[in-house]
C-alpha cells in the first residue's frame, strides 16, 4: 500500500493532489485492500486516506441522441458522504455543454446525429440545472472545469469568436462557483485569451499531453495565473503507450 504517500503538512492547505477517477480494482495493493471485495461506492472512503482531491470524469459523457443526461442526485450525495470534510471534488462540466457538434461516432440506429450541431453548446439554463445537482457536494465542491476540443475552424470561425461566446456564457453563469478552461488548441494560447480568463476570473487549466505544449512552457511565455487558484493535468505525451506499459492502470 502506498502508506508513504502524504502531502508534507505546510502544503496541505494549498496543494491538491489526485487522480481523474478511482473505481479501478487493478489498484488493490497499491491504493485499495487486496482482500476486499469492493461494491461501486467503497472505493473512495479507501482512496480518501491517500489523496484530497478527485476529478469526477463520469458526468462529463452526458450528450446523447435523446437529450442532455444530468447527475444523479443520490450518487452526488453518496460521493459527498464518503470523504473528509476538507476533501474536494474537481468536476468536468457536461460535454453536452462544451461540444458544439455530437460526436461522428453515434449508436446503431442513431447515425443521423453524427458530427449534428449540438443544441446545448455554451447552454446556460444547461449549466444552471448541472450545479443544482451538485447541490449535495456543498463545501467539498473545488472546480468547475469545460473541457473543449481542438476546435477547428468549422466548428468555431476563429479565437477572437471563442472568446466571445465565452465571455456571454460567463456573464450569465452562476455565481459562487470556480469555474476553469482548458482548451486543446495550441493556436489559442495567447496573451488575449489569458488576459480574456483573468478578467472573468476564469481558471486555467494547464494540460500536458493531447499535443499541447509543455505546461512548464506555457508558464514561461504567458501569465498562467488568470484566478486565485490552478488546475494541472497530467495526462502525459502519449496516453495510450503509457495504459500499455503499464498494462491499464
Amino acid at each position: 500500500m502506498i502508506t508513504d504517500l502524504k502531502i508534507p503538512e505546510k502544503y496541505q492547505p494549498y496543494l491538491k493532489i489526485g487522480t481523474c477517477s478511482w473505481k479501478y480494482d487493478s489498484w488493490k495493493g497499491l491504493v485499495y485492500n487486496s482482500e476486499k471485495k469492493y461494491h461501486p461506492f467503497d472505493y473512495l472512503p479507501d482512496y480518501a486516506r491517500y489523496f484530497n482531491t478527485v476529478e469526477i470524469d463520469q458526468w462529463f459523457w452526458s450528450l446523447f441522441p435523446q437529450g442532455a443526461r444530468l447527475p444523479d442526485v443520490d450518487t452526488v450525495k453518496a460521493y459527498a458522504d464518503s470523504v473528509p470534510d476538507d476533501f474536494i471534488f474537481t468536476i468536468k462540466a457536461p460535454n453536452s455543454i462544451t461540444l458544439t457538434n455530437f460526436y461522428s461516432k453515434q449508436p446503431s440506429g442513431y447515425e443521423e446525429y453524427a458530427n449534428r450541431p449540438n443544441p446545448y453548446f455554451l447552454d446556460g439554463d444547461l449549466l444552471s440545472r448541472f450545479l443544482e445537482t451538485l447541490e449535495p457536494m456543498q463545501g467539498k465542491l473545488g472546480p468547475i472545469m469545460f473541457e473543449f476540443e481542438y476546435l477547428n475552424k468549422k466548428k468555431i470561425p476563429s479565437k477572437k469568436a471563442f472568446i466571445e461566446r465565452l465571455d456571454a456564457f460567463f456573464e450569465k453563469a452562476p455565481k459562487g462557483f470556480d469555474y476553469a478552461v482548458e482548451t486543446r488548441n495550441p493556436n489559442y494560447l495567447t496573451d488575449d485569451f489569458f488576459a480574456f480568463l483573468k478578467g472573468r476570473n476564469l481558471g486555467f487549466v494547464m494540460l500536458e499531453g493531447y499535443y499541447m505544449p509543455p505546461i512548464a512552457e506555457i508558464a514561461t511565455e504567458h501569465n498562467v495565473r488568470t484566478a486565485e487558484f490552478s488546475i494541472v493535468r497530467l495526462h502525459g505525451p502519449d496516453r495510450q503507450a503509457i495504459e500499455t506499459r503499464t498494462g491499464g492502470l
